[in-house]
């Protein structure tokens, strides 16, 4: 098959988030970009629309609008705290129009296989999404952004294959209306279980929910002011872990109180040392017994459902809220090292430097700021390694070994939810000195 030579082009997988950011700022570095997006519009997860999105009818930012925004285009004024879905892909149509995006998007479209060759550069092969000819083309380097939030995770359980009641991922889950009159059973604690959960109380004949462990359950505002700015504002203070965890817990036990009393884990952990959980309605709910704690599943029967706390619940819906994995089908798995993927500053691949990843972190506030100044370190680092190559293998050669750092410093659960779990600041302040390092470009 004959390879289309793009020259010092960058290739870009996905049209989401983060693969507009890419393009956005390799543009403004000077690059020809394509942009390749299997579906047929822009948004990537935060596309309803889209067959892999995760999104669901009611689904809101858990990261208020100042801290989730990107740091040179921000939200309107007059959005609410935590704007919808809907709003959200309204915001990346704006932010694609305004910056000039689309015509570097090659809509539906598949990236199938990217494969190294020679002189750091890379062999793509492109086909459409629903059926035709492959191309394939070469490019100097490549920006992988095709999310990590839509692919299901799906834990086996025993005698889940006699169970005669449905089951379904959260993934599938669209709206309400499937839950409601049915006798419901959500699996996981994450922040789509909890949602999910909560939808089911004000609509489902019964709801149990399911969790391995006990968590931290943050409310969405705080002191009247929504919660992550309130923990920014602490940050900044530069307080100790230690007394900031305790603050956290304080606020929570005056606030909220003890959740055991309801049937709820204690959490086995501190505060910062899980994905943060933000619902101020699950406790309401537990509260008014619209929602039934349960511990983790034991095993299926043909009608029930055991639990290892000896509760039994009788659901006819089970809804595994049980997280995605990042999959990358299109690399080699020994491109990106091991499992969870060995990259520096969870961006660069330690053998591949013209190889990145964009948005693979779980940070504690919004995502977009971060992704913003990935990417513009992304596009900071290909500038250099043309510009001054002396000095990028200098810094490539320092950045040995620092892709197992965590970017946190709790001690975050080693499990695979939280591989690319990261503290905002943190990674900011890793991403600052690597841009200083590498100077102004000329």
């Amino acid at each position: 098959m004959p390879v289309d030579d793009r020259g010092g082009a960058v290739c870009v997988i996905g049209a989401g988030s983060s693969g507009l950011a890419a393009v956005k700022n390799l543009r403004e570095h000077g690059f020809a970009v394509d942009c390749y997006e299997r579906e047929t519009g822009i948004g990537g997860g935060w596309n309803f629309r889209h067959d892999r999105s995760p999104v669901y009818a009611s689904t809101h930012l858990i990261s208020s609008k100042p801290l989730t925004e990107f740091p040179d285009f921000p939200m309107p004024d007059d959005w609410p705290d935590y704007p919808h879905h809907s709003a959200l892909l309204s915001y990346f149509e704006r932010y694609t129009d305004h910056f000039g995006l689309r015509e570097h998007v090659w809509f539906g479209t598949e990236v199938t296989s990217v494969e190294p060759i020679e002189n750091d550069r890379w062999k793509v092969t492109v086909r459409p999404a629903h059926g035709g000819s492959e191309r394939t083309l070469s490019y100097a380097a490549v920006v992988v952004a095709n999310g990590h939030n839509w692919h299901p995770r799906v834990p086996s359980f025993p005698g889940i294959e006699e169970f005669r009641g449905k089951v379904m991922h959260a993934s599938s889950y669209q709206d309400s209306a499937s839950l409601r009159g049915k006798r419901v059973l959500v699996i996981g604690a994450g922040n789509t279980g909890c949602d999910i959960a909560v939808e089911a109380a004000q609509q489902a004949a019964a709801c149990w929910h399911s969790t391995r462990r006990g968590y931290w359950y943050a409310p969405k505002y705080v002191f009247g002011k929504p919660a992550d700015q309130v923990n920014d504002r602490v940050l900044a203070l530069g307080l100790p872990l230690r007394l900031r965890q305790w603050l956290f817990h304080r606020t929570l036990r005056l606030t909220v109180g003890d959740l055991t009393r309801f049937g709820m884990r204690k959490p086995d952990h501190k505060v910062y040392e899980s994905h943060p959980i933000v619902n101020s309605q699950l406790v309401y709910y537990v509260g008014h017994g619209a929602i039934k704690p349960v511990g983790d599943v034991a095993r299926f029967g043909s009608r029930t459902v055991e639990f290892d706390d000896g509760t039994v619940a009788e659901p006819d819906l089970v809804i595994l809220a049980t997280g995605y994995a990042p999959r990358f089908e299109f690399l080699a798995p020994d491109l990106l090292g091991a499992n969870p993927p060995q990259l520096w500053l969870h961006m660069f691949a330690a053998s591949y430097p013209t190889l990145a990843i964009a948005g693979l972190i779980q940070p504690d506030s919004g995502q977009f700021p971060l992704v913003h100044w990935q990417t513009q370190a992304i596009a900071r680092w290909l500038t250099l390694r043309t510009a001054d190559p002396e000095r990028a293998a200098a810094i490539w050669a320092g950045a040995a070994g620092r892709s197992a750092w965590r970017w946190t410093k709790a001690k975050v659960s080693a499990s695979e939810r939280h591989w690319f779990e990261v503290s905002h600041l943190t990674y900011l302040r890793g991403l600052e000195k690597l841009l200083k390092e590498m100077g102004t470009p000329a």
